[in-house]
């Protein structure tokens, strides 16, 4: 799979990554981080349950959570919010890891293409356009065994909400973390 980022504490990148998608202003761009660590410096972490965050990360379940100030406007919702997720990805978390912030995790491709799961899928307008764009805008590829699919659902994306009687949560797109799975890990589950 392919993927377009910067650090996501990097306004004028994730502009550019912004700009060169064609990605709609009301939708952020979203995020991952290596670990926990990584994470808590871009989010608000003790806005989801603990547990949670044990059981799905590292792992494809993104929480919308309040952003700290230090992320950029183009990766935060008009309330204040952020897609984050703990990447289990080797590749990415190293990566993340080495660029000292969490990071813009946006498939490579136009708002509204398919994602590139093989180099011959990417578009060569993006990639102009990537090349036009400098050097604080990336794209990453990721290889994998030929047997080992490329691609697959993206993250589920859930919004934790307190309540008197705990965290409930609200799924917003159910991915590759099922709703069951969630409710199993006993997180009753609002659509």
């Amino acid at each position: 799979m392919y993927a377009i980022g910067c650090r996501a504490d990097k306004a004028p990148a994730c502009a550019r990554i912004r700009e060169i998608k064609g990605r709609p202003g009301g939708s952020p761009l979203p995020l991952l981080a290596a670990d926990l660590e990584q994470a808590a410096r871009a989010v608000r972490l003790e806005a989801a349950p603990e547990r949670l965050l044990e059981v799905f990360w590292p792992g494809p379940l993104s929480l919308l959570l309040p952003a700290l100030p230090g992320v950029a406007p183009e990766a935060r919702s008009g309330d204040g919010l952020a897609a984050l997720r703990v990447t289990s990805h080797p590749l990415a978390g190293r990566l993340a890891a080495l660029a000292g912030f969490a990071l813009t995790a946006s498939s490579a491709n136009f708002s509204g293409g398919a994602p590139a799961a093989r180099a011959e899928d990417l578009d060569a307008a993006l990639l102009a356009a990537l090349a036009r764009s400098g050097g604080d805008v990336g794209l990453l590829a990721a290889s994998a065994p030929e047997d080992e699919p490329q691609g697959g659902a993206p993250s589920t994306l859930a919004q934790p909400l307190a309540g008197a009687e705990g965290f409930a949560l609200r799924l917003l797109r159910e991915g590759a973390v099922s709703a069951k799975a969630l409710a199993a890990a006993g997180f009753p589950v609002l659509t």
